[in-house]
């Protein structure tokens, strides 16, 4: 499509991928989504991004990002959904670390979300300095839906474009400044709009004291398996089976809970400093003016091996379900993961975790298990599904019920290779935390150099009542002559006294 183009769009429901090509000195960019009505939000509900991927009405939902040499982060619109008074959903992205200059074949493209055919794509070129772009929109014309091609630039930044739009900010987010009043660029219609009055800066607070890393659990390694530095976290006497599991016992092993298990919490790693107050909401925007309510936090959290934990409850995550996804790109599979749609072949991994709730109760939640948890009871934590064919555009999604942080004394999160694959090598995944009115929680995990098939993501904690997130990334090898063994290595590693039976395997 040509900027200022527009086409039919008479599916339903629809994919929007935002693209670009990795690469040295190539930013990250997110994409978002805004629902207008008359070129206004109606409220801040209305911004849908990575720090709020759900709209309240349901209809639109930021689904998460793919690596690879194409990135692709995805947005999902069921236009048949979208609520009668909205009559636009303006399509956006945003640069991480940089300016659009530096992006290298940009492209938006609409995709029928049940066949996978293209409706529409347009490639973003021309760009300097920019560090936000409107690439194009969905919009209502005649009770029929259309797309776009747009490509106004900013140079504000997400917070810039989201103001413009009636959005309240209170964080500018990552690499991002106080906004300014956005350029008019050709082949965009004019703004039905005032823009609103430059909000004040606050002044940052101060820069939070890192977490102490706390001990690690595994105990040193057996001959020929990888280092695993630390101490083993302690073993108690009491702990009973949460879960049996009924079917037949086959060649896969299964984790079953002995007794006489309680562990004791290490000791809590340092504080960091309270988070600084928001600014009070603008309200200079023309009507339909944004409800009440807290200004919208554009930070993302990062966990690196240099910083490897953060404090859920220091962070505001005291309640609600918080998603736990993952997804992955490889090369031996040419692509792939959990948004989008698997081929023959394909990698199929498997999300799972094992918790030990505060009464002693040990368990294990994994697809391979049959075992998928619930959020209203013992465990408080819940596996969506397992999509091995990839028809689901959502994927697997981890969710735990923060609502009941008491209950939890650990959790470990980790992902298991079924088939498709026989190791991590070549495997960059990235897991995501979605907790609730808190900014997602990101770790990138790479470099398997080994015959690994599993790999622990992060720990979750709960120290004297706060839920520390701590990040991991260790690939853990199967016993010798067990290819399939790896789940009960993990168990031996972190002491969580599971006793083993077989199981029939998926079917």
């Amino acid at each position: 499509m040509m900027k200022g183009a527009n086409v039919a769009v008479p599916m339903s429901s629809v994919r929007v991928e935002l693209g670009w090509q990795s690469g040295p000195g190539v930013p990250d960019a997110d994409a978002s989504a805004l629902l207008l009505v008359s070129g206004k939000v109606r409220s801040d509900n209305d911004f849908v991004f990575y720090n709020q991927p759900n709209h309240p009405s349901g209809a639109v939902r930021h689904e998460g990002k793919r690596p690879g040499p194409t990135v692709i982060d995805t947005l999902s619109v069921n236009l048949a959904q979208v609520e009668s008074q909205i009559d636009k959903i303006v399509i956006a992205a945003s640069a991480d670390g940089g300016t659009f200059g530096q992006f290298h074949g940009l492209y938006v493209r609409v995709l029928d979300a049940v066949s996978g055919a293209e409706a529409a794509r347009f490639d973003s070129t021309g760009a300097t300095t920019e560090t936000a772009f409107v690439l194009g929109e969905l919009y209502r014309r005649q009770g029929a839906w259309k797309f776009r091609a747009v490509g106004q630039g900013y140079a504000t930044g997400l917070a810039g474009l989201a103001t413009d739009f009636g959005i309240s900010v209170d964080d500018p987010g990552p690499g991002q400044t106080q906004q300014q009043p956005a350029a008019q660029q050709p082949g965009y219609p004019p703004p039905q709009y005032t823009p609103p009055a430059p909000q004040q800066q606050y002044t940052p607070p101060p820069t939070q004291q890192q977490f102490a890393a706390p001990p690690q659990y595994p105990p040193a390694a057996p001959p020929g398996y990888p280092p695993n530095p630390g101490q083993p976290y302690p073993a108690s006497p009491t702990a009973q089976p949460y879960a049996q599991n009924p079917y037949p016992p086959n060649q896969t092993p299964q984790p079953s809970a002995p007794p006489n298990q309680t562990p004791q919490p290490y000791a809590p790693p340092n504080q960091p400093a309270q988070p600084y107050a928001p600014p009070i909401a603008s309200d200079q925007f023309a009507a339909p003016a944004a409800a009440p309510g807290a200004p919208v936090n554009l930070g993302k959290v990062s966990l690196t091996k240099e910083a490897p934990t953060v404090s859920l409850t220091k962070h505001g995550a005291t309640s609600g379900t918080m998603r736990v996804n993952l997804n992955w790109v490889t090369a031996q599979t040419g692509g792939g993961g959990l948004f989008g749609r698997k081929r023959a072949n394909a990698l199929d991994l498997d999300l799972c975790c094992f918790f030990e709730l505060a009464d002693g109760r040990i368990g294990s939640v994994r697809a391979l298990d049959r075992s998928f948890g619930a959020l209203d009871r013992p465990p408080f934590i819940r596996l969506d599904q397992d999509d091995r064919t990839g028809s689901s555009t959502t994927g697997e999604n981890l969710d735990i019920n923060l609502d009941y942080t008491a209950q939890f004394r650990r959790i470990l999160v980790f992902a298991s290779i079924y088939e498709g694959a026989n190791n991590f090598q070549g495997v960059q995944s990235t897991a995501t935390l979605y907790p609730l009115n808190s900014p997602p929680i990101e770790m990138i995990i790479t470099g398997c150099q080994d015959n690994s098939r599993d790999v622990i993501l992060a720990h979750l904690e709960n120290v004297n009542g706060e839920l520390i997130v701590r990040r991991d990334g260790t690939f853990v090898r199967p016993p010798s002559g067990h290819p399939g063994g790896g789940v009960r290595e993990i168990a031996r590693m972190y002491n969580w006294g599971f006793e083993f039976k077989a199981t029939r395997g998926k079917g």
